[in-house]
């Protein structure tokens, strides 16, 4: 059974950091890409991140580059997300799913929902003073 377990949110002050983990199992990370999405109250779901777990590709939206980085743990089955410099507009849940890796490319911001599956269940991240 394919299954995303995503952790790591929780509140944080403006400037802080956060590294969200996406541990999957059911599966083998190496063959697939993983995404990261993020979905704010009354916005779209809307891609964060992506990684490409055979060859290591990374891609990123341009609201989060330079402050956000991806990594991948193939033995531990684990994607990474370090969110460095958040701001109030990070706020959002936090999803990763998996998907084929020519989904995983530089306009990953754009990436549609429908190609991504299975997700995980989030995680809350929220940036407040």
């Amino acid at each position: 059974q394919v299954q995303l377990v995503e952790s790591g949110g929780g509140l944080v002050q403006p400037g802080g950091s956060l590294r969200l983990s996406c541990e999957a199992s059911g599966f083998t990370l190496g063959y697939f890409a993983i995404g990261w999405f993020r979905q704010a109250p009354g916005k779209e779901r809307e891609g964060v991140s992506c990684i490409r777990t055979g060859g290591g590709m990374s891609y990123y939206a341009d609201s989060v580059k330079g402050r956000f980085a991806i990594s991948k743990d193939n033995d531990k089955n684990t994607v990474y997300l370090q969110m460095d410099s958040l701001n109030a507009e990070d706020t959002a849940v936090y999803f990763c799913a998996t998907g084929t890796p020519q989904y995983c490319t530089s306009s990953f911001d754009g990436a549609r929902s429908q190609d991504w599956g299975p997700w995980g269940q989030g995680t809350q991240v929220t940036v407040s003073s």
